[in-house]
């Protein structure tokens, strides 16, 4: 199909490029690609590099999230004016956790066409060998990076029922896992480490030992792409019976209300807020009832 058809003048396309092997760039993104008067790239020189090597001679401008807002208008007027454009990350689909949205935005409400170019993303990359399920999820992107607002952001999906994925760099992911501990429970967790790259790794197991084999290491290196299966319906190691046995047991020991909560959720694969919530329900079953 011609490029006159497909990629007119004064459309926008939002280009995926490879999340790490160049020969995942696809023939259809490098014929937009050359056919583009400018292309906004998140890092002008590994784009570069990787369009080089394709043969894509283009003009590249730099569009990443410190100057996105402002230069956004300045490329719709350019798409106004009968230009070709696109957009294009570092590496994967543009707007997911990556450069984008702004551009796209405005262009939406401006009335500029707007055209994907489908290509690799890390988020479904990852899904497609997770083992985990895929028929429902949310994608949560980056968590906060502080302790506290990283505790309650996960709190705030420790109910829901869908998978949960999220990105993360080397250097928090540590960090990040624990807490995911204590919040979620031991479900069933994967992670994606230097996808599509030489030393492509996946690991799929209960959270705490995905946790564990990360901790055995000396060093962690490569973007990473996680998830957890979402909140069980049910306990999954028995009965509601059983649950609550366990939590009368917890509260007959010497711990504190946190302790008992964490250990409960570790031990019935609940979220924290739900170990609290049976607790409380325990303890207000134990108490003797108010004389009238």
């Amino acid at each position: 199909m011609s490029l006159e058809i497909t990629f007119p003048p004064g459309t926008l396309a939002v280009v995926a490029l490879p999340i790490g092997n160049p020969a995942d760039l696809s023939a259809r993104a490098v014929e937009v690609l050359r056919a583009a008067d400018w292309v906004a790239a998140e890092d002008t020189r590994s784009v570069g590099r990787l369009l080089g090597r394709a043969g894509v001679r283009c003009r590249l401008i730099s569009y990443h999230d410190w100057n996105e807002a402002g230069r956004s208008q300045s490329l719709v007027s350019a798409l106004q004016r009968g230009e070709r454009g696109a957009v294009v990350s570092e590496a994967g689909t543009p707007t997911i956790s990556d450069p984008g949205y702004d551009i796209v935005r405005l262009a939406r409400e401006q009335g500029v066409r707007v055209i994907p170019i489908p290509g690799p993303s890390a988020l479904t990359a990852f899904l497609s060998v997770s083992g985990l399920p895929t028929d429902r999820f949310t994608f949560l992107g980056f968590p906060p990076r502080k302790p506290g607002r990283r505790h309650a952001f996960f709190a705030a999906y420790s109910d829901r029922p869908e998978t949960l994925v999220f990105y993360e760099s080397p250097r928090r992911i540590l960090a990040a896992l624990t807490q995911a501990l204590e919040v979620f429970g031991d479900r069933p967790c994967a992670l994606g480490r230097e996808m599509t790259k030489t030393y492509e790794e996946f690991l799929f197991a209960p959270l705490r030992g995905v946790l564990a084999e990360l901790e055995s290491r000396e060093t962690i290196r490569g973007e990473i792409c996680w998830g957890i299966a979402g909140a069980p319906t049910h306990s999954p190691s028995s009965s509601a019976d059983a649950v609550f046995q366990t939590a009368k047991d917890l509260l007959a020991r010497d711990l504190t209300p946190k302790e008992a909560a964490k250990e409960l959720a570790r031990m019935c694969g609940l979220g924290t807020k739900d170990a609290y919530q049976v607790l409380r329900k325990v303890r207000d079953a134990k108490s003797p009832a108010k004389a009238p």
